[in-house]
Order: structure tokens, then C-alpha cells, then sequence
């Protein structure tokens, strides 16, 4: 009779995928966020969070003192559910190093 050998099996390791760890240079970071603008212009919320992985990949204490913002009030308008003004996504986009871009549709 045959025994059959059990070999212990890990489970895989899995982690969440964190696009800000992938955004390294500029041309990177603008090309994502240029992304966003042009396949959801109407998503508010995500185009507030692309730049909010941007900061975090370019170091939100960084950006936050680039824009004249506190870290915590950064974090708090580029977070899922924040809500930016303009001025403050024009302050964010200008500590980034991008520019908005308009074009005709």
C-alpha cells in the first residue's frame, strides 16, 4: 500500500496594490494623472485621488508644504469621498510639477 505524502502548501501572499509605489519619475506621474483626465473627466473623486498618489508617491509632507496645506487637510481632500477646491487642486498640481491641460473635445 502506498502512503501518500502531504506536502504543507503556504498560502500565497497577497498585498494590495499601491499605484504611488509605481510612479517614479514625472513623466510617470504626469501620464497617470493626464490618464485620468482624459478616460474619467467627470470623476471628480478619482481625478482628487490620482493626485493624491502622486503626492504620496512624491512624499505628501513634501507637497503639502510645497501647496502652503497642512499634511492632514492634503490628505483629507485627496482621499476617496474628499471633495478639493479648485484653488487646492491647482495649489496640489503646482507642487507636483504638472500642469492641467485643455484641449477641444
Amino acid at each position: 500500500m502506498v502512503t501518500a505524502v502531504r506536502k504543507k502548501i503556504s498560502k500565497p501572499k497577497v498585498s494590495a496594490y499601491d499605484v504611488a509605489e509605481h510612479l517614479r519619475t514625472p513623466e510617470e506621474m504626469a501620464a497617470y494623472l493626464d490618464a485620468w483626465l482624459e478616460d474619467a473627466p467627470d470623476d471628480v473623486s478619482g481625478i482628487a485621488r490620482a493626485l493624491g498618489d502622486i503626492a504620496r508617491a512624491k512624499g505628501m509632507s513634501q507637497v503639502a508644504k510645497e501647496a502652503g496645506l497642512s499634511r492632514e487637510s492634503l490628505y483629507r481632500a485627496l482621499s476617496e469621498g474628499g471633495n478639493p477646491s479648485f484653488a487646492t487642486v491647482l495649489k496640489v498640481a503646482r507642487a507636483l510639477g504638472v500642469r492641467l491641460h485643455a484641449q477641444p473635445v
